[in-house]
């Protein structure tokens, strides 16, 4: 089975090949991200994000999932000393960093709970992935069409948080100006919600959240600083060989 649907702002692409795979679970897989997008994004002025950011809703009358949500946020802001911040002054509360791997990896654990056992979930180039190994390429952050590197996934998920999509959009909480000491940094985590989150969280502290990234338990880091050099933890799954980037 192969999908490929528009949502979250983003493609997402669906393979399952187990034989047999019931079209519904790829069904109810794409209905659970539109929900999470109509429920937490900050850019819908009905969602829950946006009634709690303008003091619409009662912040104890907040639903499971949100509470959740904030709470890895608050996590990873006191985890960051306030680099990964979710309330910038002047801005909305904006928790798409967390919601997206978050709502994917609740997607993934939909396939595997209706008997996917070997699949490949892509969201915007942020993957989960289950009965590989599965071949994922990390795009090079100065150039479109060329890798980085490419690593071998097998039960686990990777994320990429980088400059060259949405250029300096990721904000250092603590000075609440972008953060520019990194081109791109890589996560393999055993789950995307992590993946995603320590990736963004790590790019926010700039060069020092390599380091950060890297003594995350269960966590492997591939990472192009900003003068270019390459920094890969030693378990990081790398498939291929790893090419300095040029300018």
């Amino acid at each position: 089975m192969r999908r490929v649907e528009h949502v979250m702002g983003f493609p997402v692409s669906l393979r399952v090949d187990d034989e047999g795979f019931p079209e519904s679970a790829a069904d109810a897989l794409f209905a659970r991200l539109r929900e999470a997008d109509a429920r937490f994004s900050p850019f819908r002025e009905d969602s829950e994000v946006s009634r709690l950011d303008r003091g619409d809703l009662d912040p104890e009358a907040l639903s499971p999932e949100l509470t959740e949500i904030l709470d890895l946020c608050e996590r990873y802001r006191i985890a960051t000393g306030g680099a990964f911040d979710v309330r910038l002054p002047g801005r909305r509360l904006d928790p798409c960093a967390v919601v997206k791997g978050w709502s994917v990896q609740r997607g993934a654990d939909l396939l595997t709970a209706a008997g996917a056992r070997r699949f490949c979930l892509n969201a915007g180039g942020d993957v989960v992935a289950a009965g590989g190994p599965w071949r994922v390429g990390i795009r090079h952050p100065q150039h479109a069409d060329r890798l980085c590197t490419v690593l071998h996934l097998t039960d686990g998920a990777v994320a990429t948080s980088a400059r060259y999509e949405r250029g300096d959009h990721i904000l250092d909480g603590r000075t609440g100006r972008p953060a520019t000491g990194l081109l791109s940094l890589t996560v393999v985590a055993p789950t995307l919600t992590e993946a995603d989150t320590v990736a963004t969280a790590a790019f926010a502290l700039g060069r020092e959240g390599i380091d950060w990234a890297a003594a995350r338990p269960g966590c492997e880091v591939f990472a192009v600083d900003a003068d270019r050099r390459v920094v890969r933890t030693s378990g990081f799954p790398t498939a291929g060989a790893v090419r300095e980037p040029a300018a």
